[in-house]
């Protein structure tokens, strides 16, 4: 597959995925970390890969890396790995990555998730999977207090209330069926200086909605309560966010965690591309990745003690 994996080598480096590891690839995406993955704990390893749309996954199983014995695919969520690895009897593993961006390949699919001008007529759908409300059913049945939580909550959108009015009195007269119908009503609404020029004034709204249909946050945090389910002691586990919602999130629970003796933080600031990485691969500009190892969980019956 053409993918190019944001900071393979940081990835890498602190994840330390050793010969005859047990390792978690729980966004496949591309399969841009999985494929190095494979390479590093060699035959005698395992890889198990997971993501939650079954055509990446299908894709990265068809390639010659996801084709090795030793891999293991399954279409679903990273927050059911515990349930995952119960029902396939697999051990706990040594490291865990979890990539929060989506693919190119999902900006090019027509489900919605990009909102330029040659998509215009793609369905409003945003949804990682088949199952679930679509952005368009949320759009256009949702009360107007309930779209600006969205916009806010999920876009940090400060025109939230006014663009959720604006599609309330639209879609009394049209249902908002396709990326180019709320386009153009948020082309309409937002000041032609938006954010200086530096963002879409599409692009905020479209995050809160992919957040929303996709439940993303409650999804990491449910995994990010789960670690001690998943990794071994002295196992890795390696976050990349790409907004600052999942990068703020991250921080708060690896923190958490940390002050209870739970987790052993291997960046005490998060990690960001290189200037020669963020030329060669834009994406990766708002990457930022965070790395902990994980220790031994503490008695939940112990008075004062903390269960991780």
């Amino acid at each position: 597959m053409n993918h190019t994996p944001v900071l393979l080598k940081e990835v890498i480096r602190f994840l330390d995925p050793a010969p005859g590891s047990f390792q978690i690839d729980g966004t496949v995406n591309g399969g841009g970390h999985a494929g190095e993955l494979v390479k590093r704990v060699g035959s005698g390893g395992r890889l198990l890969a997971v993501d939650r749309d079954p055509r990446l996954l299908s894709a990265f199983m068809s390639s010659p890396a996801g084709r090795q014995a030793n891999v293991i695919g399954v279409a679903g969520s990273y927050a059911d790995i515990p349930a995952i690895l119960k029902k396939k009897k697999l051990p706990k593993a040594d490291g865990l990555l979890l990539d929060l961006g989506f693919s190119s390949a999902q900006l090019e699919a027509g489900r919605g998730f990009s909102f330029k001008a040659e998509h215009a007529l793609d369905p409003l759908d945003m949804r990682y999977a088949e199952t679930g409300v679509t952005a368009a059913e949320v759009v256009n049945s949702l009360s107007r207090e309930e779209l600006e939580r969205i916009f806010r909550e999920f876009g940090e959108e400060r025109y939230a209330r006014r663009i959720a009015e604006a599609i309330v009195v639209s879609r009394r007269k049209k249902k908002i069926i396709t990326v180019g119908d709320i386009v153009a009503i948020l082309k309409a609404l937002v000041p032609g200086n938006y954010d200086a020029g530096r963002l879409n004034p599409a692009t905020r709204v479209f995050q809160a909605l992919r957040i929303y249909v996709n439940h993303e946050l409650d999804e990491l945090t449910k995994v990010l309560g789960e670690l001690e389910q998943i990794i071994v002691p002295g196992g890795r586990i390696c976050v990349i966010s790409f907004h600052s919602l999942e990068d703020r999130l991250v921080k708060r629970r690896f923190r958490e965690l940390s002050r209870v003796g739970c987790l052993t933080l291997l960046t005490k600031k998060p990690i960001t591309s290189s200037l020669e990485e963020a030329k060669e691969n834009p994406r990766s500009r708002s990457a930022k990745l965070r790395a902990a190892v994980v220790r031994q969980s503490r008695p939940s019956s112990a008075k004062g003690q903390y269960n991780c």
